[in-house]
């Protein structure tokens, strides 16, 4: 028999996943989801806003994985840019130590993903250029669907998952296997020596 949901927060089936949710974020709609997680949009009843939240896969059922989601979560709460998403809240319905399994990560919702606009075609040479502009005054695992934009046109940068401190020697997975650089295919476990993105554009 399943767990009844944790006091102040209530339980939603999405997707055939469970999510436990805190009360004040209500209507709970899937938005996306990738390799480590998924996204749904709500409104968050303190503030009127509506924001996404981000539901890790099974953050911590090996090291690497909880060294990413980590990560991850240091990096969104330490990062202040206006290119680069941020962190609003942080919870979990795991009542203590011993039964944490799971959190979530809440930011401000952002109306697409740039793949979704770049399928439709819709990009114009003056958006692409102040898109870009953008990208580069946020910049490891820069790809469309990690590039949120709003209906002004406005750019922020998506998922810290795969991001990291230099070490002399690095895990061999970076970034997205399709948009890697040349330079770190070919220098796999020492990719910070080399200067990356050069052909990313």
């Amino acid at each position: 028999m399943a767990t009844p949901a944790k006091k102040g927060f209530y339980r939603q089936e999405i997707q055939k996943t469970t999510w436990d949710v805190p009360v004040r974020y209500t209507g709970l709609t899937p938005v996306g989801s990738g390799a480590y997680g998924t996204v749904c949009g709500a409104i968050d009843q303190r503030t009127k806003e509506k924001v996404a939240i981000k539901k890790l896969y099974r953050p911590f059922q090996s090291l690497i994985h909880a060294k990413r989601a980590y990560r991850e979560l240091r990096l969104l709460r330490h990062i202040q840019h206006e290119n680069v998403i941020c962190l609003l809240n942080v919870f979990t319905p795991d009542s203590s130590p011993d039964t944490f399994q799971t959190f979530y990560m809440v930011m401000p919702f952002v109306d697409q993903d740039l793949s979704h606009i770049m399928k439709k075609g819709k990009l114009t040479d003056k958006m692409i250029s102040y898109i870009l502009y953008q990208i580069l005054q946020g910049l490891k695992d820069l790809k469309p669907s990690n590039l949120a934009v709003n209906q002004n046109c406005e750019l922020k940068i998506l998922d810290f998952g795969l991001a990291r401190h230099a070490e002399s020697e690095m895990t061999g997975y970076v970034v997205t296997r399709w948009y890697r650089a040349p330079e770190i295919i070919l220098n796999w476990m020492h990719y910070t020596q080399t200067a990356c993105e050069a052909y990313s554009f």
